[in-house]
């Protein structure tokens, strides 16, 4: 049996970009965190890490099997699939709380789809969602 020897210190440690969001979700035991506060913080890490975050990606854009292997994974498997491609998914105190999230956009990476064309599509999917709501005459995007 065969191992893989991954050197620790060349693997993009993300809990050292996560540092707010951890901080966030512990205080959240102790007062109201709401769920825009989470997503800020979230999509910081992920344009710290990657320059994109989840929304600038449309799910449409992985295959099947992508979204199967996605639904069935877990922190064990998250944390091999991570190390494999550059990235640690631990912190301080074990595993991250937003690993899935991060191994999303890993895959992502992974598939070649974090592009300028791709965010610009999903984000004109997203600016079309919101104007045909009812009530929306107009989406402001911050960037």
């Amino acid at each position: 049996m065969s191992s893989i020897a991954l050197d620790q210190f060349a693997l993009t440690r993300i809990a050292d970009f996560a540092r707010s969001l951890t901080r966030l979700r512990l205080n959240a035991h102790r007062y109201c965190v709401d769920d825009d506060q989470i997503d800020r913080e979230f999509n910081a890490v992920c344009m710290s890490v990657w320059g994109y975050t989840t929304d600038d990606i449309s799910d449409d854009l992985f295959s099947l099997d992508d979204h199967a292997w996605l639904d069935q994974l877990d922190e064990g498997h998250a944390r091999i699939f991570a190390e494999r491609q550059g990235y640690d998914l631990l912190g301080d105190d074990g595993m991250l709380t937003d690993w899935w999230g991060y191994c999303w956009m890993i895959l992502a990476e992974k598939r070649g789809l974090l592009t300028p064309e791709n965010r610009a599509a999903a984000r004109a999917e997203i600016e079309q969602k919101y104007m045909s709501a009812t009530n929306v005459v107009g989406v402001i995007i911050g960037r």
